[in-house]
């Protein structure tokens, strides 16, 4: 379940990643006119332009999360998957619409349940695309008799998922109506419990929001379902000062400054490799929720992949409300309670002591960074950034003619169980994420015997193979040979030949050395998790003094990484030496190294390789390590660390390697 969630999470990234524009978008237009869509005054061209175009997005949410969940959720991530989500919402929507439901029961409109109005929510998007993917991932690949083959696989899909929401929509018909109208009931009862219930519902208010039943619950308080029209009076400047725009107030310090507090959590706790995507999604949602109090990019970003954290968010929210309801500070929203309608708010008569929002506001951001914080460590919690195997970095295994992909990918599959037990294959930039009937049937010695570096089971059904940066190419191959096989010459196919491995080296001893100035560790000593378990091979470290780096062997330069802060070297034995430059330092993308050598080049022991500003590795916050890894072996008899925890000088010999 924890895995199918975080996916799910996932695949509301998509959706998710354009709602902060649109919300910006929207925002502006109010703030030119606050009475853009209200029909008062003379339009303004560029407010309505602005507005709508926002619009079309935030509106739209529940198709957006029906297309990007039904793509997202498929076992291939193919285009008949995302149309078969939109086909799912289309058929839901239509058959429960007003219209629809009014003609089945021969009445008119106007008397039709009003439920049936909200039936296009966010819910009903992601339902739609879970069963959209569903049926993808079951009848994507099922074959018709002959007279019907033009439907057979991925064109089978869109119908099935049709045929499957006609059974959802049937049983929507009934529980729909029950849902909504019994949470409206329990608004009107909470309604009677003064700032109590202000909390109450600004806590359900929140936790409904996944299922878009918060509608039926917002039309309790904030329109004239109970008689008591908070938005209504409160923009009209009616009703009681101090009271009326108490089940607004609270909004304003939990959307202007909790969530934007909550979102800088979020960043804090990405992993180092990832801050830099997570920042740039946390400030485009923080800042569409200050701005505009449009709260969803936030939300959705965390909703599902740590919903504990959702939880304390909806708690958060009702301790806000019943706050500002407590010390009757009102203010009020035409849209939502961001700065646009906050600022607007004080021109309001009715608003009371409005700008102690701002100090509760300050307040609530203190309070929501701690709570997040450490919810998010203490329970860890995969918010953003914090995604297991997602844009992790795990080196390169370096690679040696056209058929390794398929021959790794053929012996990966065949470890897992081959057809019989694979049900989805997926990637990440350096894992292999991949589905099974039963883990347990999963031959993980075969798989690592392969060489490549761990092997990770999840659950019962999910495993994961660490394969390095060319684990796209290897999930090339296993979805060709999952598929049918690759296509050969003469039009047959079949599945790769695994070719016999190459002769092994003859047995050499291989002097190594240390790489700079330094102390020299353990690899198991290096704060990362893929070195320090030994996951790339066996090695050692250099804590260097100074940012000059020579070759730790003799050997030829098989590869340099783009990013410069890795390299690989071979020796005359055969030893595959990887020359890793740091902890983290991908994301640098080169800027403290200065490469001496190219790709090709021989070097003799005591050759320099590079230089490291390691001042600007200490500003960026990164490690200095030296790492060097003996990656295949398979090949290694013995290796012996001499100096290990010794300070040492660059080309000091520490060690030595004996191939078999």
């Amino acid at each position: 379940m924890k895995a199918y969630m975080q996916r799910m999470g996932r695949s509301l990234m998509l959706p998710v990643a354009v709602l902060p524009a649109a919300a910006i978008l929207m925002g502006i237009g109010y703030w030119i006119d606050p009475n853009v869509m209200t029909g008062l005054g003379d339009p303004n061209f560029l407010s309505v332009f602005l507005v709508k175009a926002g619009g079309a997005i935030i509106d739209n949410l529940p198709v957006l999360f029906a297309v990007g969940l039904a793509l997202g959720m498929s076992k291939d991530k193919d285009g008949a998957a995302a149309l078969s989500g939109l086909v799912a919402f289309l058929v839901v929507t239509t058959l429960l619409s007003t219209a629809t439901v009014g003609a089945m029961k021969g009445i008119p409109v106007d008397q039709v349940d009003p439920s049936f109005a909200k039936i296009g929510n966010a819910f009903i998007g992601i339902l739609s695309g879970l069963i959209a993917a569903s049926m993808y991932n079951r009848f994507s690949q099922v074959k018709l008799p002959m007279a019907l083959s033009f439907f057979s696989g991925k064109r089978l899909v869109p119908i099935m998922t049709a045929l499957a929401m006609l059974v959802a929509s049937g049983v929507l018909f009934f529980v729909w109506p029950v849902v909504f109208s019994g949470l409206v009931t329990f608004g009107e009862s909470i309604s009677k419990l003064g700032a109590v219930g202000a909390g109450l519902y600004g806590f359900f208010n929140r936790l409904l929001i996944p299922t878009g039943l918060h509608h039926a619950l917002n039309s309790v308080f904030w329109f004239d379902v109970a008689g008591i029209n908070d938005i209504g009076n409160f923009l009209s400047g009616t009703g009681e000062k101090g009271i009326t725009g108490m089940y607004q107030a609270g909004f304003f310090p939990m959307m202007m400054f909790g969530l934007p507090a909550g979102a800088y959590a979020i960043y804090r706790n990405a992993r180092p490799e990832k801050k830099k995507a997570t920042a740039s999604l946390m400030i485009a949602a923080a800042f569409a929720s200050f701005f505009t109090g449009i709260t969803e990019p936030l939300e959705f970003s965390f909703m599902f992949v740590a919903w504990p954290l959702y939880v304390l968010h909806a708690i958060l929210t009702g301790i806000s409300l019943f706050i500002s309801a407590f010390f009757h500070w009102t203010a009020g929203f035409a849209f939502s309670a961001g700065l646009v309608d906050f600022v607007l708010s004080l021109r309001n008569p009715i608003a009371n002591q409005p700008y102690m929002l701002i100090v509760q506001g300050l307040v609530m951001a203190v309070l929501y960074f701690f709570v997040f914080d450490f919810a998010i460590k203490k329970f860890n919690l995969m918010t953003p950034g914090r995604e297991e195997g997602e844009g992790e970095e795990t080196p390169d295994i370096d690679t040696t003619g056209d058929n390794r992909f398929a021959v790794l990918a053929s012996k990966i599959y065949q470890g897992l169980g081959g057809d019989a037990n694979v049900t989805s294959i997926d990637n990440c930039t350096t894992r292999l994420r991949l589905t099974v009937d039963d883990t347990s049937k999963v031959d993980q010695a075969k798989i690592k015997a392969t060489g490549v570096p761990g092997v990770k089971v999840i659950d019962d059904t999910n495993i994961q193979v660490i394969v390095g940066t060319e684990v796209q190419f290897v999930a090339d191959e296993m979805n060709k040979i999952r598929n049918g096989a690759a296509p050969v010459s003469g039009g047959t196919v079949k599945k790769p030949e695994v070719k016999p491995e190459a002769p092994k080296a003859t047995a050499k001893d291989t002097e190594i050395y240390a790489v700079a100035n330094g102390k020299v560790i353990p690899i198991s000593e290096v704060q990362d998790d893929v070195f320090s378990a030994k996951m790339m091979g066996d090695g050692f470290a250099v804590i260097p003094t100074d940012g000059e780096v020579s070759t730790p062997v003799a050997g030829k330069i098989t590869s340099i990484f783009p990013t410069k802060h890795a390299l690989g070297i071979q020796t005359d034995s055969g030893i595959e030496v990887l020359l890793h430059m740091g902890l983290d330092t991908v994301e640098l993308k080169g800027a403290p190294f200065t490469l001496h050598v190219e790709e090709g080049q021989v070097l003799k022991q005591g050759d320099k390789v590079a230089t490291i500003d390691l001042a600007a590795l200490e500003t960026a916050g990164k490690k200095s390590d030296l790492i060097v890894v003996f990656t295949n072996q398979d090949i290694v008899e013995n290796y012996d660390l001499t100096k290990a925890n010794k300070t040492v000088s660059a080309n000091d010999s520490i060690g030595k390697v004996i191939v078999k």
